[in-house]
Parts: C-alpha cells; structure tokens; sequence
C-alpha cells in the first residue's frame, strides 16, 4: 500500500528539523509538488535546516528532483540545509539528481547587413556546391551508360519498361486533366481580351504557338518532377537508409546500372510522349472552350491553327522534353542518394529535390527559348 509523503516540522538543539516520512515516488505527483513546496514554506523564516530521511519508506527520481529543488530554493535564502539518516542508496540518487542551475550563454551581437550579407555569401556558397556536385553525378551517369552500352547484356530492359509504365502510362489521366483546364483557360482569357478589337479568332494562334512551344512541355514537366521526382528520391533515400545501397557495393553491382539508368532512361523516353499528350489535351481543351465562347466550330479551329503553327512550332516542345527529363531523373538521384539516416533527411531531401527539378525546369526552358529565338526557330 502506498503512503503519502508527509512532511512534519520539529524542535532541534539547533535550528528545526523538517521529518519526510511516506512515499516519494511520481505516483504521488500532485501530492509530492504540495510537501516540496511546503519543505520551502516551513524553513522560509529559518536559517539552519536539518532533513530527516529516516522515515521515506520508497524514493526515485521525481521525489529526489523535489527534494534538491527545494534544497536550492532555500540556498538562495541562505538556509543552511543539511540531510540526515539518509540511507546510501537515497544519498547516491539525490547526488545524481541535485538542482544544477544553468547560467544562459550570452547571445553574440552582430551588425543586421553583415549576418545578411553572410547569409547570401553561404547560400552562394552552397548553390555552387551543388552544382559542383550535380556536374560530378551527370559524369558518372554519363560513364555507367557508356559502359553498359559497350557490354549490352548488362542493360536491365524489364526495369526500364517497368519504369516507362509508372512515369509514362500512370501518369497520362492526371497530365490530361490538367493540360484540358489550363487549355480552356488560356482560351477564354485570350478570347474575352481579343473580342475587344474583333480579332477573336486569333486566339487560335494564342493557343496553338503557346501551349506547343511552351506551355505544354513545361506543365509536364512541373508535374514529373512532383509526382515522379519526388517518388524516385524517396525510393533511393528508403534504400539508402535501410542500407539496400551499400548492399548492391558489396555484391560488386553499379546502383547506377541497377538504380539510376533504369529511371533515369524511363523518364527521358516518357517526357516526350506526355508532352505531345499535353499538347493535344491542351488543345482539345481550347478547341471546346473557343467553340462554346467564341463560336469558333471545331473545323475552323483546326483549319486556323494549320495556319499558325508549323511543324517547327511542335518540334520545339518536343526537344526540349527529354533534356529536362535527364535533369528531374539526375536531380531527383543525386537527393535520394544524399540521404542519410533519419526520416527528416529523408523529408528534406524529397522536398529539396522537387523544389530544385522545377527550378532547373523553368530555367532550361528559358535557356532554351533564348536558343531558338537566336537560331530564329
């Protein structure tokens, strides 16, 4: 049976003698918070105090806390407090218990344009870092594929297929739905502001010159790198983690050949087939939109957008698919390769690579929209 912790207060030769009796242990929370504060109230007016331990029947690390606590309390009033009867197993846990007071360190003051000024030096620093590093990774993808494509029977075909199906054909009804919405909407805006000046029917050629040289590999290509970007890093970041990586080092296997040139393949061939399924989608979207808001019939939509594009105008989408691919499938890589133990590396390294894939995306595509426009193409 438990007994509570008591404290009782009594008469020494010198000073006052404060007797703990009962069980100090945490199953007394409530009660043992009440007897340390009261060890603290029945010695405020005195300046010598005596704790007699003989009658605690149990004591762990809760009542012990209490005790030192109220110990340093009353240090702090210059209470002299000294312990009796306490048996050795009970000295040995409030030693290991004692009320240590932490002085807070002192917080460095820095000039606000300097700690910003290193702040954007570091960011520098670590995009450079990175960039170093991606250059290296893109050499040694470069290397294992030279080196498969000399010793053929080392290409995994059944990997690469398996990968064309989950980022190609599972990925085709959520790149179609969005591609239809975004072509209806570049449709009715263009069709609501050329109304104004009688050229409505010029927002075919909006929609035709947009969605196949921008807009329909670049909305792909944002949605790859969040759906199956993020899936391949958390894949490799898992393995890396669980150690299935330095498995594949130790059975004298490449997690390139096995890893990486399967997915990374898988994307660059599937890139440029979703794009001309965007592409048409984005297409097929505008057609019904400019039909049912601008009263242009399907026949004359299409007969205006043979006039406003040419083949060029498709191919430019096109090209510009499988080398933003190589970049979401090496960059989506190199993070779930640079995971360490922890699942919160592994949640900054998926978030890390999403975020950088899209950026390098809309990049390149600036990069390359300056290409053809030089090229005039």
């Amino acid at each position: 049976m438990q007994r509570p912790p008591k404290v009782a207060r009594q008469s020494a030769a010198q000073g006052v003698r404060l007797a703990l009796s009962g069980d100090w242990t945490l199953v007394a929370s409530q009660r043992l918070e009440e007897e340390g504060r009261r060890i603290v109230e029945e010695a405020r007016l005195d300046r010598t105090i005596a704790i007699d331990l003989s009658q605690v029947s149990q004591l762990d690390t809760a009542g012990a806390w209490l005790i030192n606590r109220a110990r340093h309390d009353l240090a702090r009033r210059d209470v002299a407090v000294t312990l009796e009867h306490a048996r050795p197993e009970y000295s040995t846990l409030l030693e290991e218990t004692r009320y240590r007071a932490f002085a807070a360190p002192s917080r460095p003051r820095f000039n606000v344009i300097f700690v910003l000024l290193a702040d954007f030096g570091e960011s520098i620093v670590d995009a450079l870092r990175e960039f170093y590093r991606g250059v290296g990774f893109l050499g040694e993808f470069v290397s294992s594929m030279m080196y498969v494509a000399a010793n053929p029977r080392r290409f995994r075909l059944t990997s690469l297929v398996a990968q064309i199906e989950l980022v190609g054909f599972r990925s085709v009804p959520i790149i179609v739905l969005i591609n239809i919405l975004v072509g209806g909407i570049v449709a009715q805006q263009g069709i609501f502001q050329l109304l104004k000046f009688g050229a409505s029917s010029y927002t075919v050629s909006l929609i035709g010159i947009l969605v196949l040289r921008e807009l329909g590999v670049l909305l792909t290509s944002i949605m790859i790198a969040g759906r199956s970007g993020s899936a391949i890093t958390a894949e490799l970041g898992s393995m890396k983690m669980r150690e299935e990586v330095d498995a594949l080092l130790v059975m004298g296997l490449s997690p390139f050949e096995v890893l990486i040139a399967p997915r990374v393949l898988g994307l660059v061939i599937s890139l440029p087939i979703l794009t001309f399924v965007a592409d048409m989608a984005a297409l097929f979207g505008g057609m019904l939109v400019a039909w049912w808001y601008g009263g242009i019939s399907p026949a004359a939509f299409a007969s205006l957008l043979k006039e406003a594009i040419a083949l060029h105008t498709f191919l430019v989408g096109i090209i510009k698919a499988p080398f933003m691919a190589l970049v979401i499938g090496l960059i989506a890589s190199m993070d779930g390769l640079a995971t360490q133990g922890s699942a919160e590396s592994l949640g900054r390294q998926v978030t890390s690579s999403v975020v950088k894939s899209i950026f390098m995306v809309i990049v390149m595509d600036g990069v390359f929209a300056v290409f053809f426009a030089a090229i005039d193409y």
